[in-house]
């Protein structure tokens, strides 16, 4: 219980969120939602354009021609998927730590986050559309807590310890977290949200992502959705062989449509081997 209040108390330390982050969360919510203005909002902030045109030009997405202005980016991208990039962009921004103790970098940690958002929109298309909007948010940012939990395990001094115990892979990183914290990622997550106070549907789709069967027969389907993308994006080792067979597992297990999800991960990979070939 000491972990956890001090890992709390370093999620009500985190600084407000920026008056763009609220200007987009308040359109967001908004039933008519108008390109024109999205883009004033996002405008005002240069590292979310910046962010903006550098994902729409990753090859996840695979658009045939340079994206060049943020317009284009959100035409193409939509309105939903280019206010989760603004708000993943910002909240970043305001968790100022690294996740060396997980072993990997902040632009792994992007990698994951961008691969998982695109599996979303891959996969649901064709078999959730209804659940798309609604799960591309949590999507990318399910992992947000890793930044608190990075730090806590920094300033206890058992960064090395903690980091040889991901790497040898013999239990799961939920496993881990549970070890050291009493809490995984997803609840840190959701408390950070909880504190900036963004959609409690937001929250509370995050909140159980590692523990599903605690969560609300409401939320209960994104749960096991977002819980079988972020296993085959899983930040350490994204789109491996091993993360798609567990991913696949899940899904059957919670009775999910694997031969889209099968589809998309395909797909997905096909465009990120094009650029290495």
């Amino acid at each position: 219980m000491l972990q956890l209040k001090a890992i709390l108390t370093r999620v009500e330390a985190l600084p407000p969120l920026p008056r763009t982050v609220s200007e987009i969360e308040e359109f967001r919510r908004k039933s008519d939602k108008e390109i024109t203005e999205l883009l004033k909002i996002i405008e005002k902030d240069a590292l979310i354009v910046t962010n903006l045109l550098k994902i729409s030009n990753s090859a996840m997405f695979g658009f045939r021609s340079k994206v060049e202005t943020p317009l284009r980016a959100i035409s193409l991208l939509g309105i939903n998927f280019t206010v989760s990039i603004a708000i993943s962009t910002s909240t970043q921004k305001l968790l100022k730590s690294n996740l060396e103790p997980y072993g990997v970098t902040n632009n792994d940690f992007m990698r994951s986050s961008n691969i998982s958002s695109v599996l979303a929109n891959l996969w649901l298309n064709n078999f959730e559309p209804k659940l798309k909007e609604e799960i591309i948010l949590p999507a990318l940012l399910h992992d947000i807590g890793k930044f608190i939990l990075a730090d806590f395990i920094k300033s206890e001094n058992k960064e090395e310890e903690f980091r040889e115990k991901i790497k040898a892979g013999e239990s799961s990183i939920e496993d881990i977290e549970r070890e050291f914290f009493g809490v995984t990622t997803s609840y840190v997550t959701a408390q950070v949200f909880k504190h900036w106070k963004l959609s409690s549907n937001l929250i509370n789709s995050i909140e159980f992502i590692d523990n599903v069967n605690s969560v609300h027969d409401d939320f209960k389907k994104i749960a096991q959705i977002l819980d079988v993308i972020k296993t085959v994006a899983i930040i350490t080792d994204p789109l491996s062989d091993k993360s798609i067979e567990k991913a696949i597992k899940k899904a059957k297990l919670y009775n999910l449509d694997t031969n889209n999800l099968q589809n998309s991960i395909k797909i997905l990979q096909t465009r990120l081997d094009e650029v290495i070939s």
